[in-house]
């Protein structure tokens, strides 16, 4: 029953939550495409970010998982979508893209211990001296599998034409995902991907990165996903010694992944992908890691 009313309630905030339409300049008439903002009705409802090419469809799906801040604060100041423009760039080579906001954001950012009252905010590790990043990133990673079972039921996109993009803590998601095997899923790309990083808000200072490492190879033994991995030289939360340990204990245990590390990118690599500057930077390499996949 409890389920029922969360669908219901979902649904009507799809018919009452405001539509923003924005055309694209782009000099193909076909790039054309529209910003939304859509409430998913989930098993744990929830709003998303979403942009698409001009027209019914169906399209191929791109899912873009953000990353976390384990602030409540931060959470409730949390942007609608972190990498607008990037999003764009894939709603221009036809994919719809949906970008979840996840639980315990914004006005759901709620925690105030002293009185009891929580967000559903699912996504922490645990403490430094035994993390959990295991379930921690398969729990985001079962919204992803929500959303594609959800789009496919409302027959909105191609089937078995689904890319996953991550960054951060959704790119670590995104690993995680791949480890399932999805037979919708033909590739997944990460940027900055990883868990645990700045603790205490130090640069390079890692929780666990051993546990990581560790972990990372767990995913990489299942994983037989194409994906790409795209890390900056200046990234403060993984830096290159640490990605690089974790792309060797993924592929070692039988994961599939190109690793790509870029120059350093501003004050802090690791918001590489928010920028629009940074596009025709990735760009080239996105484009034909996903060739490759057709």
């Amino acid at each position: 029953m409890c389920e029922q009313r969360l669908r219901t309630l979902a649904a009507a905030f799809l018919l009452l939550c405001a539509t923003l339409i924005t055309p694209s300049r782009a000099e193909d008439p076909a790039a054309s495409i529209q910003e939304e903002i859509w409430a998913l009705p989930l098993p744990l409802p929830m709003f998303a970010y979403v942009v698409r090419p001009v027209g019914d469809g169906p399209f191929p799906l791109a899912i873009m998982n953000h990353g976390v801040s384990m602030n409540p604060t931060g959470r409730s100041f949390f942007p609608l979508v972190e990498f607008r423009d990037a999003a764009k760039w894939f709603a221009k080579r036809g994919y719809l893209v949906v970008a979840p906001v996840g639980t315990g954001y914004g006005a759901a950012a709620i925690d105030i211990p002293e009185h009891a009252l929580y967000g559903p905010f699912f996504s922490k590790v645990g403490k430094c001296s035994n993390p959990n990043f295991h379930d921690a990133g398969l729990a985001v990673a079962q919204v992803d599998l929500w959303i594609i079972d959800y789009m496919a039921a409302e027959k909105r996109i191609v089937p078995n034409d689904v890319i996953v993009v991550g960054q951060s803590a959704g790119g670590w998601a995104s690993i995680a995902l791949s480890s399932l095997n999805p037979p919708q899923v033909k590739a997944i790309i990460t940027f900055a991907a990883g868990r645990g990083g700045r603790v205490d808000g130090k640069p390079n200072n890692n929780c666990a990165p051993d546990k990581l490492v560790e972990t990372t190879g767990e995913f990489g033994r299942t994983s037989r996903v194409p994906m790409l991995w795209i890390y900056i030289e200046n990234d403060t939360f993984f830096g290159p010694a640490l990605s690089k340990r974790m792309h060797e204990a993924f592929t070692a245990a039988g994961g599939k992944a190109e690793y790509r590390l870029l120059p350093p990118f501003g004050n802090d690599g690791h918001f590489f992908i928010g920028s629009p500057d940074t596009i025709p930077i990735w760009s080239p390499l996105v484009a034909k890691f996903l060739d490759e996949q057709r």
